[in-house]
């Protein structure tokens, strides 16, 4: 994966970069990781520019996260509160809690995007609840650029101070990713548990 990376870096350039970071959001399994800090040690070396690979690496992941963004739209409210409608018994979840997770995320939806962006393991996939809470385009675009490139800058200034040891950058996020991997849907699962308990109790009384 890592040198297919550097490969299509050294023959496209820049738009190799913003071709693999669109990618990256799209297959959340090609590291940005690897790229930006690659491509920050592109610029160590004199063959890129540090603010050429930043603009270029959050070209790419912008025009990656819209398809997400579209899915979460087209999938919309609606049909989410339909199926907790008909399956959501069997958990303890009604549609009510829908309506609940929409109103939260139209208080905190630039928060949620902004630190969504910055976090391995939630970057990729934040883009859907966003699209199908129906946050407004304007604002997901602004607040993903804002995330996107705080986060790519970080990756390749590092990849650039790293030089030769460059590849180490994933080596340090992989376990951060990992973790949050792992906690997202046992949080999840808590949550569901609780929820189910507590219809239970209800439905005792």
């Amino acid at each position: 994966m890592i040198d297919w990376i550097v490969r299509v870096m050294e023959t496209a350039g820049y738009a190799g970069i913003a071709f693999l970071m669109a990618l990256e959001n799209l297959f959340p399994p090609i590291p940005s990781e690897a790229i930006m800090s690659a491509g920050g040690f592109a610029a160590a070396r004199g063959e890129l520019s540090l603010l050429g690979v930043i603009a270029a690496g959050s070209a790419g992941t912008l025009i990656g996260t819209v398809p997400y963004y579209i899915v979460g739209r087209w999938v919309g409210t609606k049909r989410v509160r339909d199926v907790f409608e008909r399956y959501g018994r069997h958990f303890g979840l009604k549609a009510k809690d829908v309506d609940r997770a929409d109103a939260w995320f139209d208080r905190y939806n630039w928060q949620a995007v902004l630190l969504g962006r910055c976090v391995p393991g939630i970057r990729t996939f934040i883009s859907i609840p966003a699209g199908t809470f129906e946050m407004a385009v304007t604002p997901f675009l602004v607040f993903t650029t804002i995330g996107t490139v705080i986060w790519n800058t970080l990756l390749a200034v590092t990849g650039y101070l790293l030089g030769d040891n460059w590849h180490r950058v994933e080596a340090f996020i992989d376990p951060i990713s990992t973790m949050v991997m792992v906690a997202v849907p046992l949080i999840a699962m808590i949550w569901i548990f609780r929820r189910w308990q507590g219809r239970r109790s209800e439905g005792r009384t």
